[in-house]
């Protein structure tokens, strides 16, 4: 049996070094999937801070590998679609999160053409309706300069979200035009 696959052999290292207290690099590994995906280089630097050695760490990636735990291709686009979905960020935002994951840039550019533009421009729409209380909506009507805050405030509140900057705009006028109308 090859040794880095071998559970057996794993437990004997763990278990020679005395310094070495809780579950194994392999069973620390399987808990942190367990919680979610990972990206290659998470996985490494989570074992690493673990105190796992370089050794103990490049044996388990390997196991990871052979049974096909870790990919980032598939990582990449679960995140995007979650994230996108669930959390409302926009391409900017899933682009930086996915660079500090250490995914590769052909990946997160493969990974980012999944997300639809109108699906993106209706998303970001939903998180401005959302932010227009009656009582913005209010404010708004009555007073001019306070249009003027209101479409600086959301354009912002968009862009940290990740959204472009001229489609943060394109949005918030949109909503603010269709109050008038309304």
């Amino acid at each position: 049996m090859n040794k880095a696959s071998d559970p057996e052999q794993t437990q004997k290292r763990r278990d020679s070094n005395p310094d070495r207290k809780g579950p194994s690099a392999w069973d620390s590994a399987l808990r942190l999937l367990g919680v979610r995906a990972r990206s290659r280089q998470e996985m490494r630097e989570r074992l690493t801070r673990k105190g796992f050695d370089t050794d103990a760490v490049d044996e388990v990636m390997a196991r990871l590998d052979k049974h096909r735990l870790l990919d980032d291709t598939d990582f990449a686009a679960e995140w995007v679609r979650s994230r996108h979905l669930n959390s409302g960020k926009g391409r900017v935002a899933l682009r930086h999160e996915l660079r500090t994951k250490g995914i590769d840039e052909s990946i997160i550019v493969e990974a980012l053409s999944d997300i639809d533009p109108d699906d993106e421009r209706e998303i970001a729409a939903g998180l401005v309706a959302r932010k227009l209380t009656p009582s913005v909506v209010e404010r708004v009507a009555a007073d001019r300069a306070e249009r003027e805050k209101t479409l600086r405030r959301l354009v912002g509140f968009l862009v940290r979200r990740g959204y472009s900057q001229s489609l943060a705009f394109d949005v918030v006028g949109e909503a603010l035009r269709a109050l008038d109308g309304a």
